[in-house]
């Protein structure tokens, strides 16, 4: 068993922004030498600086806030996607069969057996004899056709099927051998179907065949409007077909009692396993079950492995000091309920002294909360009690009973929108888009202040500017008294 996550480490990468007690103090120096010199302002400098010092303090507090949040979004969807593949691989593996007892029989060539869906086979044996086997009927036209397209006319067939009779048209495009076994297979509801065979001189025969069981025997009537449709009538006075094969049930004698069944295939007689008729036979066969040792063993260690790999990335997203997720609820839950998967009661229903925990089959919890297995202890319980190993890994079919049961109820707590880390998600995702809104004003506070503090400091120029002039002016006027005295 193997999982696949996919995960995206979000790094934030951020320039050290200055102070604002630092930024303010450099665009102050700024302004007052501009003032002391008489020089023109470097507004496109001052006024940055300025409205940066204003807002640094909240923009760095935004910004340090969505990467917590972006961390805490791709933690959540890293996790969901862990359990969820786990869970998945777990089912896969389950639902694939090889961890179930399969069916041997003692005669394949007179009957073979499968195991149905979800069933408990360790143990099981039954002894049955095939007496006969379920045939279907087949009706062959007694006089050849000339070829597949040779015509033979128009109008109705009705094919009657226990008690049920269905009507087919027979039209000009097709009253040819060829055409009668088109008409009939394209009628689903008719339960027949036919064939046209070709003898090694070119005559075609019309063969029809119905399904297997008594009940599928069959009759084919007809009304013609053109030609002589009455040449594939099947049943009591039809003349011009004859029945190669009766419709019959098939015969089984199992632990000693007489059934019949319709078909060949046979899936309410052993319970637990389908059995396929092969032919008939005087001998009683055998059927037991082998429990899939190997398999088993295996697929334990394949869970332990896979469960240390979800601990470890569990254990990376909730890690106290560097983990996105150390404070979320929903985190904490899921690693509480895959810390307690070894102890979870899989088997309620187990007799006393029977397994029915990990942890009673050879599953042991370290220290560090990862899961090994005590190849002794699982030894033992594959030994005295493979049904019980086998039922853990079994398909669910009763809630609460079996891993892969377990394992969808974690995954289904954590995909959860209510309680789960889906909630968790959602509640991150909202966070971050009113933060988004957030950095939105504050962008729109930052224009508004710029364009504020760019007019005041124009207008300051130009009244710095003023007096500049008038000051060179006084000064010539000045320069010309002192010359004239």
């Amino acid at each position: 068993m193997a999982i696949t996550t996919s995960t995206t480490a979000t790094t934030a990468t951020t320039t050290p922004a200055a102070t604002t007690a630092g930024v303010t103090k450099s665009a102050a120096s700024s302004l007052l030498k501009s003032l002391g010199t008489g020089s023109d302002l470097d507004i496109g400098t001052l006024v940055p600086s300025l409205v940066e010092a204003q807002f640094a303090g909240r923009r760095m507090a935004l910004t340090k806030r969505q990467d917590a949040l972006t961390a805490q979004i791709s933690g959540v969807a890293t996790l969901k996607n862990t359990i969820t593949e786990f869970a998945k691989a777990l089912d896969t593996l389950v639902r694939g069969g090889t961890l179930t007892s399969q069916p041997v029989s003692s005669a394949p060539s007179t009957l073979t057996a499968s195991a149905l869906p979800g069933a408990a086979l360790a143990g099981r044996t039954a002894s049955l004899r095939v007496d006969r086997l379920a045939a279907a009927q087949t009706a062959v036209t007694v006089t050849p056709f000339d070829s597949a397209t040779a015509t033979i006319g128009t109008g109705t067939l009705t094919i009657t099927t226990g008690g049920k009779a269905v009507a087919i048209a027979i039209g000009a495009d097709k009253g040819t051998p060829a055409g009668i076994a088109a008409a009939i297979n394209a009628s689903k509801e008719a339960g027949v179907t036919a064939s046209v065979v070709t003898d090694g001189s070119g005559k075609a025969y019309l063969s029809l065949r119905g399904a297997t069981g008594a009940a599928q025997a069959f009759t084919v009537t007809s009304t013609s409007e053109t030609g002589d449709l009455s040449v594939v009538d099947v049943g009591a006075g039809a003349t011009n077909s004859t029945i190669t094969q009766a419709a019959r049930n098939a015969q089984l004698t199992v632990d000693g009692i007489a059934i019949e069944r319709a078909s060949n295939e046979v899936a309410d007689v052993v319970e637990g396993m389908k059995l396929t008729l092969v032919a008939e036979s005087a001998t009683a066969v055998t059927l037991t079950s082998t429990t899939p040792t190997a398999a088993l063993t295996g697929a334990v260690k394949d869970f332990v492995a896979t469960y240390n790999e979800v601990l470890a990335i569990l254990k990376e997203q909730t890690d106290p000091v560097t983990g996105p997720l150390r404070a979320d609820p929903a985190a904490r839950q899921m690693g509480n309920m895959l810390r307690g998967l070894a102890s979870t009661v899989l088997l309620p229903g187990a007799a006393a002294g029977s397994p029915s925990t990990l942890a009673s089959i050879g599953v042991r919890t370290t220290r560090q909360g990862t899961l090994e297995v005590d190849e002794a202890a699982l030894t033992t319980a594959m030994t005295r009690s493979p049904e019980a190993v086998e039922a853990m890994f079994a398909v669910t079919t009763v809630a609460g009973t079996g891993l892969q049961s377990a394992m969808e109820s974690m995954k289904f707590n954590a995909n959860s929108f209510v309680y789960g880390l889906g909630a968790a998600g959602q509640r991150y995702a909202g966070a971050k888009s009113t933060l988004a809104q957030q950095a939105t004003l504050l962008e729109a506070q930052t224009e508004k202040l710029t364009t504020r503090m760019t007019a005041q400091f124009s207008a300051m120029n130009t009244r710095v500017s003023a007096y500049k002039a008038t000051q060179s002016y006084l000064q010539q006027q000045v320069d010309m008294w002192t010359k004239s005295g």
